[in-house]
């Protein structure tokens, strides 16, 4: 008999009533008495689980049903019927089972009780079977999808940039290397340094922490594009925030200025956070009741406020005038922590923020220069609870003042030979933004720590799994 899907029996089993089917899944309980048994069994594809009934007078294999027990993965064949009990629209009346896998209950760590995320993380391989795990991984499904559809109903061109790179993005050095040298035996350069011209692509490369420059290209050409991949860190940093391994989101615009490049980001989010208030109720409502009960208001927040856009010195001005007594001091100057870009979000304003006009020393060289000469056309989002949720900005499309700043900042010339030249043959105003999918995954799921919202998480001593 063909298999049906859990999902599909709870939410439209009304077409099915009365009819024989066949469910195949994971048991998340069986409990009973002498004359019946009450396994419930879950297939990933929804948060609830739908209960089988099993007479015990009828069904008389004892060996069949002393295994199963939570952890156990069985094929259930019975009548679909309506629930006698609460908590359920449909039941089945179980007439055959097949145990393709046990789980000894002596030995199986996800047993009917309270698990918690340090010690799940430390059992990354089972816990996507847990009620909090199957709910985060099915809104990551459910957002890459929107990502996809968003910019495909828009015009972009998904763009695939290299995990393996020879240049730093953001000229900040905290990148992996990738080699195929004997670490045990580097030969070296009449100098002394370690000869790269020996190693596999013949000069040093590092794991990605960015397609954006490969994106501008990309946009150069196609006019919209954007990038979904895997990006990487080598930070050692251990908060609740960072990642070694993380995916982003990077659109890059050719002929977009940045109030076009801001206009982009907050439809971008709308319809995403949108996107999850109307196709992920059951997760979103499971995750509000277990994590954060205010988590639907906030996403809803989002979706109804227009951002309140002004630029950084008047966020200074702001946050120097309110009295408050920030941990780190706030100048201009300095760049924005966590605790001043809520502040503006969640007491000044009470509403999604985007901020632009960046002093120049605290960004990243590709960024626009102002007329000022102090500062560039940056644009960060901050969002409620977790602050900046997308960085971008308007590129510098002159050849002279691309060059200048690159200069400014130590990068060698060699190294952006490619990216420099776009500004030489055919150069057009641009602009992009980044958004790190983990981050919105935080705020969508209302999780307190960004190793819970990746299957399998990357951090400083962690590469397990």
């Amino acid at each position: 008999m063909k298999r049906s899907i859990i999902k599909d029996l709870l939410q439209e089993g009304s077409k099915l009533i009365n009819q024989q089917v066949n469910i195949k899944g994971w048991v998340r309980t069986k409990r009973g008495n002498k004359n019946v048994a009450f396994i419930e069994v879950n297939d990933g594809s929804i948060i609830h689980n739908i209960q089988v009934v099993i007479d015990l007078a009828e069904y008389n294999d004892e060996a069949t049903m002393k295994k199963i027990s939570t952890g156990a993965c069985i094929s259930a064949t019975g009548e679909l019927v309506a629930s006698q009990g609460q908590g359920q629209s449909f039941e089945i009346l179980g007439k055959s089972i097949e145990v393709y896998g046990e789980a000894d209950p002596e030995k199986y760590p996800l047993q009917k009780k309270g698990h918690t995320l340090e010690f799940l993380r430390e059992i990354a391989h089972l816990r996507p079977r847990t009620n909090t795990f199957g709910a985060v991984l099915r809104l990551r499904h459910a957002l890459s999808f929107a990502i996809h559809k968003f910019y495909n109903d828009n015009g972009f061109y998904y763009l695939h940039t290299p995990i393996i790179t020879g240049s730093d993005c953001e000229g900040a050095g905290a990148m992996f290397r990738v080699t195929t040298l004997d670490l045990n035996n580097l030969p070296k350069t009449p100098e002394g340094k370690i000869d790269y011209a020996q190693d596999f692509f013949g000069k040093e490369t590092n794991l990605t922490v960015s397609g954006q420059l490969e994106g501008e290209l990309g946009a150069l050409a196609l006019s919209n594009i954007y990038t979904f991949g895997p990006t990487f860190r080598a930070e050692n940093s251990n908060t609740t925030r960072h990642l070694s391994e993380f995916w982003m989101i990077e659109p890059e615009m050719a002929f977009y200025d940045i109030n076009d490049n801001m206009d982009l980001a907050e439809r971008f989010l709308k319809y995403l956070i949108s996107y999850i208030l109307e196709n992920c109720k059951d997760d979103l409502e499971f995750l509000q009741k277990m994590y954060d009960n205010e988590l639907i208001e906030r996403l809803s927040f989002v979706v109804n406020n227009t951002f309140e856009r002004l630029t950084y010195t008047e966020a200074i001005d702001i946050l120097v005038k309110s009295g408050q007594s920030f941990e780190f001091p706030v100048k201009w100057g300095v760049d924005l922590q966590s605790e001043h870009e809520r502040y503006l979000v969640e007491k000044h304003f009470k509403k999604p923020v985007i901020l632009t006009n960046y002093p120049k020393d605290i960004k990243a060289f590709y960024m626009k220069l102002n007329d000022d000469g102090k500062t560039v056309r940056a644009m960060d989002v901050l969002f409620p609870k977790i602050g900046e949720i997308i960085g971008g900005s308007q590129r510098e499309e002159n050849y002279d003042k691309l060059l200048g700043r690159i200069k400014e900042m130590g990068i060698h010339e060699n190294d952006v030979w490619w990216y420099l030249e776009t500004r030489r043959f055919g150069t057009a105003p641009h602009s992009g933004f980044g958004l790190g999918f983990e981050r919105l995954m935080l705020f969508i799921s209302g999780m307190g720590n960004i190793r819970d919202v990746i299957p399998f998480p990357r951090t400083p001593q962690n590469a397990d799994f």
